[in-house]
């Protein structure tokens, strides 16, 4: 769904009330702020390509590997990140909440050009 950049469908792996917080920030509530978040990786990367490496499930919880690669959109520098979500699922198997972990030092260092 990320890669086809179908808002609906990504938000339609969450429940209508479900949350999402990436690296500590602001939770994401609700099916507009999923929406607008996901809309914003996808101005942001418009060519945006998400592989999932792994997804293991264990009853109501769920764990999503991925490697997403990137051009910037304002940069155009590329972009290769790993990270994970880990899930709390209800019984149709959406997502009730997702932490989302990223290295943002890396993710910056591409995006700027910036020496490690």
């Amino acid at each position: 769904s990320w890669t086809s950049r179908n808002l609906d469908a990504v938000t339609g792996f969450y429940v209508p009330d479900g949350q999402i917080v990436i690296n500590h920030g602001e939770p994401r509530v609700g099916s507009d702020a999923t929406a607008a978040m996901a809309e914003g990786f996808c101005t942001e990367f418009p060519d945006l390509v998400v592989h999932c490496a792994l997804a293991p499930l264990a009853g109501h919880q769920g764990v999503f590997v991925l490697m997403r690669e990137v051009h910037h959109a304002e940069t155009d520098r590329y972009v290769r990140i790993g990270g994970w979500e880990e899930w709390e699922l209800n019984g149709d198997r959406k997502v009730v909440q997702s932490r989302g972990w990223f290295d943002a030092n890396e993710y910056d260092r591409q995006v700027n050009g910036k020496a490690s």
